[in-house]
């Protein structure tokens, strides 16, 4: 198949971790290439802030090259984000990191096209 970058909001800097269903509000994102089997942790800085973190989080999978995303849900600013970008979305299945990229180089895995409207004002 095609060589991907794939972006995963991640609990913990593990592959066998489970992948974390806040994306704006995730700790780490991995960044996995499938061609050299690299994989990145990044800390998603926006985890923070008070308000846009979705559009926070979706600049960093942007500013660090991802062609892909793997997510449980998104909101439709950081959708508009990635999709601008190009960049592929599609949604998480039940399992570790690995089961997902797995999924995804075997074509298992659904595009995400369901967005949910922000969080807006929504505390901690």
């Amino acid at each position: 198949g095609n060589i991907m970058k794939i972006a995963i909001p991640v609990i913990n800097k593990d592959l066998n971790s489970n992948i974390d269903a806040s994306f704006g509000r995730t700790n780490y994102f991995l960044f996995y290439n499938t061609e050299t089997k690299e994989s990145v942790f990044v800390e998603n800085t926006a985890k923070d802030s008070t308000g846009g973190a979705g559009i926070k989080a979706a600049q960093t999978i942007v500013d660090n090259g991802a062609d892909t995303i793997i997510a449980t849900r998104l909101g439709q600013n950081a959708a508009y984000v990635l999709q601008n970008a190009k960049i592929k979305i599609y949604k998480a299945i039940n399992g570790s990191v690995n089961d997902n990229i797995d999924a995804l180089e075997k074509d298992k895995l659904d595009t995400l096209d369901n967005f949910h409207k922000g969080f807006h004002g929504r505390g901690k």
